[in-house]
């Protein structure tokens, strides 16, 4: 559980980060972005996370802070949303307003709104409860950045992605059936997928010396495997609920959820 008393300082007395005004303004500049890296990382987080994060130590080393100052990576994730929601789109529903909005709500909503309060959770959990104490009058007291905590949530969703947005639609049509092996795939998808981010989530946290106790980013995953067996009882087909959630109007989903 976590501890009832702050350790040191708020996070209220933190400092603004000056890199992120850089970094925003780097978004719209391609040609300052790693792209080969970002890539790299991609790739890594799914198959050897650990070594992201010790690049991350590199990093901490040579520049100074933990947060990516380029934004490669949110920039790709953002462009590979696009292109798998419109692949959704183009697969199950008839409007093209509607698939706007659809890729819009998608990128926006999904993954940078939701990504912003989820990383600001963490980010503060962890500076207000999980932080040690500066040992000595001389030691500088350290934070876990806003930015790098929002790189983390990024790092975490990446598998997500592949996982629900990417594997999830090339399975999809076994998926959204009637009977029990559609239900049983949906909830096990959907279990690691999240699972997975937690850990990412833990990985991310656990790498910064000062902070103490970051298995609690693991918590979650032991409430999912107690949760998955209880959703399947009670026949909910997680896939078919997001399916009907983003294309419950178009008559071609409707067809499909029918006929399978």
């Amino acid at each position: 559980m976590l501890p009832t008393v702050s350790k040191g300082r708020t996070p209220s007395n933190v400092r603004p980060n000056p890199v992120f005004p850089q970094y925003l303004r780097r978004i719209i500049k391609w040609q300052q972005m790693d792209i080969e890296y970002s890539f790299w990382q991609m790739l890594h987080l799914c198959t050897s996370p650990k070594v992201v994060y010790q690049h991350t130590k590199y990093h901490k080393q040579t520049k100074n802070q933990w947060a990516r100052d380029d934004p490669a990576f949110v920039v790709i994730c953002s462009l590979l949303l696009v292109v798998a929601a419109s692949a959704y789109c183009a697969a199950y529903d008839d409007s093209v307003a509607h698939a706007v909005f659809t890729i819009l709500s998608v990128v926006i909503f999904q993954f940078l709104v939701i990504g912003v309060i989820l990383a600001t959770c963490c980010w503060f959990l962890a500076n207000t409860y999980l932080r040690e104490e500066a040992s000595g009058s001389h030691v500088v007291e350290q934070h876990v950045e806003w930015l790098y905590a929002f790189d983390v949530h990024c790092n975490s969703f990446f598998p997500v992605f592949v996982v629900l947005y990417v594997i999830q639609y090339f399975v999809s049509p076994l998926l959204v059936a009637h009977g029990f092996i559609p239900l049983l795939l949906s909830n096990l998808l959907f279990m690691a997928a999240v699972s997975y981010y937690h850990y990412l989530n833990f990985l991310g946290y656990d790498v910064l010396p000062f902070l103490d106790k970051t298995t609690f980013f693991l918590y979650p995953i032991g409430f999912l495997i107690i949760l998955s067996p209880l959703l399947i009882l009670s026949g909910f087909n997680p896939t078919r609920y997001f399916m009907s959630m983003y294309f419950g109007y178009a008559d071609k989903l409707q067809i499909t959820l029918d006929s399978a």
